[in-house]
């Protein structure tokens, strides 16, 4: 079934405001580039003054909700792009080890404070841009994903090594941002685009497709195509399950 996306239809001067320039800077990040240097400096203050602070904590707080309907008791978890593990308010259970992977090993210590905090055993993970992950074939029980598959790119080869690495039966849930539709695009560019012009000499227009290459209807293709869809909620219209009116979308699939 073809869902209707308004990005197909609005003119390039708004769609690069609202997605980044796609078409002049692609998808895959210039390392070399004065603006990528500056925001890999800039990062882990970014995510602190703008994912936990204010209205970007509050939405995504919305996706860590379903964090509530996993098993997680004498599991073995992979979590990619770990942050804080702030959905662990809504754990039932603890895990038996938790394994953290990231490419930043700043960020990485947000999520290693917390396991500390609670006891938690755990095994880090420090990952190279678009390395496949270390791990055995079929020895994660769970592979958690908060707002990081927009980030994986291609987005089809690291779900293939999700699939890899998760037991049969095993669970992949998360949540990613409603990225693409129309909603995102303009509170983007309210809030964080607006953050970017004031606090550094960055152009957000190349930063939003380097970081974000991944729609959110091509990552539910995706995984969709791998996995065994079990819940995909969409926030806050869920009846309407469509990109361009929400902000978040949270999911749960089984391998």
């Amino acid at each position: 079934m073809t869902v209707f996306k308004i990005r197909n239809y609005l003119p390039y001067f708004l769609k690069k405001r609202l997605w980044g320039d796609r078409k002049k800077f692609g998808l895959l990040a210039n390392k070399r580039d004065k603006c990528w240097k500056e925001w890999s400096k800039t990062y882990a203050k970014f995510y602190i003054e703008n994912q936990r602070n204010n209205i970007g904590s509050f939405v995504n707080n919305i996706g860590y909700r379903i964090m509530s309907k996993i098993d997680l008791k004498d599991k073995k978890i992979l979590e990619i792009g770990a942050g804080d593990i702030r959905h662990m308010n809504y754990w039932k259970d603890h895990p038996k080890k938790y394994i953290i992977a990231d490419i930043s090993n700043d960020m990485m210590q947000f999520a290693v404070r917390k396991l500390n905090i609670n006891s938690i055993p755990y095994e880090q993970i420090f990952l190279k841009r678009n390395q496949s992950l270390p791990l055995k074939d079929n020895s994660i029980d769970v592979i958690v994903s908060f707002y990081s598959l927009e980030h994986l790119y291609p987005i089809d080869l690291f779900l293939a090594d999700f699939k890899r690495v998760l037991k049969r039966g095993g669970v992949l849930v998360g949540a990613i941002p409603a990225e693409g539709g129309l909603a995102w695009g303009l509170g983007r560019m309210l809030t964080t685009r607006n953050w970017f012009l004031k606090n550094t000499n960055i152009n957000p227009d190349k930063i939003i497709c380097w970081e974000h290459p991944n729609f959110s209807d091509e990552i539910l293709f995706e995984m969709d195509d791998k996995f065994n869809r079990k819940k995909v909620r969409y926030w806050p219209f869920n009846m309407l399950k469509n990109i361009d009116c929400n902000l978040i979308i949270s999911f749960i699939y089984k391998n």
